[in-house]
């Protein structure tokens, strides 16, 4: 193993000082895709990589491609994850990865250290879908899941396309999606759940990604006066939405370790003394087993006709986003598992519960990742929070075990 270290205070800066981008006053970060804030962390990478002397090219969709020459010509082995955030998002999630593999490539570079591969850095679009779903957009349509029409079709909650953003912030690349090929992916993340810092492990190595599913729902009923329509005349939207939550959460509660939730509720017309005529609602199932996901999609499907019939209420419901359980590929689950033996670095084997870009890539090419904890497993939160020493491990780790799949894949660099 080569005796490469990477430089923990640079990277420790690269976070705070992109964090300042979207940056909110809870010390989060609320950096939608591809909004200007989006924009700004972009051209600040761009700038980055381009100062190491990569290329950088950029697809259809937006995704960027960051690439390092290597000594063969062969396909590149990509690192990488994503920059936007959640509307009360942390400074870690997908930023880690990113940045991570911003500074494996200056470590690289500082040391004069050619890899037979090329290596490549790589920053996917919309990974969140938090303002265009589905999730793992980019990714996705990279990897033949959707197509860009699908993509560009895609609105947030103002109406406003996925299209039509992208060419705002001016991210639309020539790079046809797709083209940019790669050998191998490794992605570092935050676990985003409790299980590395309970069982005091440094390292997450990662088999899988649980599979998703997201549902989207509209009850309509009927708006009336609160005080003059009677219990027994009422169709309230809200009842039968009520009804549906509770048993999202039942559920999932009879499918362990299967988990369940509504995340998202729009209620009209939101008075106080109007029966509610409308809801809007999300449900988010997951599993690490496809066949006990359509279990519980059976029992969502059964619910809400049972809530629509029991409130006098039209219904709809439609799965937005299905996405199946993956494992990830042996031979670099093996290379996070030598490198983090190698560093001394204790570690479990475990599965993502959340979803991941990597997830997507998989179907392409072989790929896996390397998670690292986070404090009380909060994500998605501004009190989203990962140490100094963590971002170094998992940073370390990530450069060792990409080495290693260099050298055992191309030969001695």
């Amino acid at each position: 193993m080569h005796n490469l270290t990477i430089d923990p205070d640079r990277l420790w800066r690269s976070i705070m000082e992109t964090a300042a981008i979207g940056g909110t006053p809870k010390g989060g970060i609320n950096r939608l895709a591809l909004t200007d804030h989006d924009r700004q962390v972009r051209d600040w990478l761009k700038s980055a990589c381009e100062d190491l002397g990569c290329t950088v090219t950029v697809d259809e969709v937006g995704n960027m491609f960051a690439v390092r020459p290597g000594r063969l010509d062969v396909p590149p082995i990509a690192v990488g994850s994503h920059l936007d955030t959640q509307p009360t998002g942390g400074k870690f999630d997908g930023i880690l990865g990113v940045l991570a593999g911003l500074e494996l490539l200056r470590t690289l570079d500082e040391a004069g250290y050619e890899t037979n591969a090329p290596l490549m850095l790589v920053n996917w679009t919309n990974e969140e879908g938090s303002r265009f779903s589905p999730a793992m957009l980019g990714s996705g349509v990279h990897a033949g899941v959707f197509d860009r029409a699908y993509a560009d079709s895609r609105t947030d909650r103002q109406g406003v396309t996925f299209g039509e953003a992208l060419d705002e912030i001016g991210y639309r690349g020539p790079a046809k999606v797709g083209s940019t090929a790669f050998g191998a992916m490794f992605e570092l993340h935050i676990e985003q759940g409790p299980i590395l810092e309970a069982e005091e492990k440094a390292i997450g190595v990662v088999t899988g990604v649980q599979g998703m599913r997201w549902y989207e729902i509209a009850l309509t009923g009927r708006e009336a006066h609160t005080g003059s329509t009677p219990m027994s005349l009422r169709r309230d939207a809200l009842v039968g939405a009520a009804r549906i939550i509770g048993a999202v959460e039942a559920i999932a509660r009879a499918h362990p370790p299967g988990v369940g939730t509504v995340g998202l509720v729009e209620v009209g017309p939101n008075s106080r003394n109007v029966i509610p005529g409308h809801v809007f609602l999300t449900v988010d199932f997951r599993h690490p087993d496809d066949a006990a996901l359509d279990v519980m999609e059976k029992a969502l499907f059964a619910t809400v006709e049972e809530a629509g019939r029991a409130s006098g209420l039209e219904h709809a419901l439609r799965q937005v986003w299905n996405s199946p359980a993956v494992a990830f590929d042996p031979a670099l689950v093996d290379a996070v598992r030598r490198a983090a033996d190698g560093l001394g670095l204790s570690w479990r084997e475990i599965v993502s519960g959340a979803g991941h870009d990597a997830a997507y890539v998989a179907r392409i090419a072989p790929t896996t990742m390397v998670f690292v904890p986070c404090a009380g497993g909060l994500s998605h939160n501004e009190a989203e929070a990962t140490s100094y020493e963590e971002c170094r491990a998992g940073a370390q780790v990530l450069l060792a075990a990409v080495l290693d799949h260099d050298r055992r894949c191309y030969g001695t660099a």
